[in-house]
């Protein structure tokens, strides 16, 4: 049977896009819904999950939630998310033929968006503000709306299937003065990787590999590095005693203190100290 006849036939169904922009709570939420979603962040940030991976949501990251897949979300304070629906909808219905999209959400996937797609989100958030400002079924039957989703999916389908994505632009987008800034200003916490990837709205298993392409190291060891760095300072430099030393700068005891130390420099922290004082 010809791919017409099929159409012709419904056996291809059309999907019909359907837009909101919405405000994410700040309390975490759960739910489920058929149809499948792409959410991008026009203002602020949100976290989502969803089948165990997680990951920030804002203007330069989108989120593709397969339909069925339970996922959580929240908004981390003021916030605007464009959601698209992706709803099955009558033979009738203008729309897009469902098996060109379906392989963005055969599995959750977080996106880098690059410029090109920014700029097209700036355009599409115009437009569909206004759509959104209309009554309910004005909203939904605004052909723009649905042509502008349509446009954004099929140009992440592109950039997905059609040529390999390139890692060089969320290298340079990673603003790692901020990181460090951060890591300093909390030696003496507990900092995980998902702590330095939300301070720059990535999520944590991107954030490791960009930070390992811009910085030369993984994160975990960045941070080793400046912790021993700043006892370093503390035992040449004060007279504060080790296990003070070692809870400004974020060891769980002495003995992690002289282990990273020794590690790093070859000599102890003692030795290191009479050296500085003699």
């Amino acid at each position: 049977m010809s791919l017409h006849a099929q159409r012709a036939l419904g056996i291809i169904k059309t999907c019909m896009i359907k837009t909101k922009i919405l405000d994410l709570p700040v309390q975490t939420a759960t739910h489920a819904h058929a149809q499948h979603q792409l959410i991008v962040g026009l203002d602020g940030c949100a976290d989502f999950e969803v089948m165990g991976q997680g990951g920030a949501v804002n203007r330069l990251h989108a989120c593709l939630v397969p339909g069925g897949e339970a996922h959580a979300f929240s908004g981390r304070g003021s916030n605007h998310m464009l959601i698209l629906d992706l709803a099955e909808a009558a033979d009738n219905t203008p729309g897009y033929e469902s098996d060109d999209l379906e392989r963005l959400f055969e599995k959750p996937r977080f996106l880098t968006l690059d410029q090109h797609l920014q700029g097209l989100l700036d355009f599409a958030a115009h437009e569909l503000g206004a759509a959104n400002a209309l009554s309910g079924d004005q909203a939904r039957h605004l052909p723009m709306a649905w042509h502008l989703g349509g446009v954004l999916l099929h140009s992440l389908h592109e950039r997905l299937f059609s040529a390999p994505l390139k890692n060089s632009q969320p290298a340079r987008s990673l603003d790692l003065p901020r990181i460090d800034a951060y890591i300093r200003a909390r030696l003496d916490q507990p900092i995980s990787v998902a702590d330095m990837a939300a301070q720059v709205y990535v999520s944590p298993s991107h954030f490791h590999v960009l930070f390992k392409q811009l910085a030369g190291q993984s994160p975990h060891q960045y941070l080793l590095r400046a912790r021993v760095a700043e006892a370093l300072r503390l035992i040449c430099q004060s007279c504060l005693p080790l296990s003070e030393v070692a809870s400004r700068c974020g060891f769980s005891s002495q003995s992690a203190l002289t282990h990273a130390v020794r590690d790093h420099s070859g000599e102890t922290p003692r030795k290191l100290r009479l050296g500085a004082r003699g």
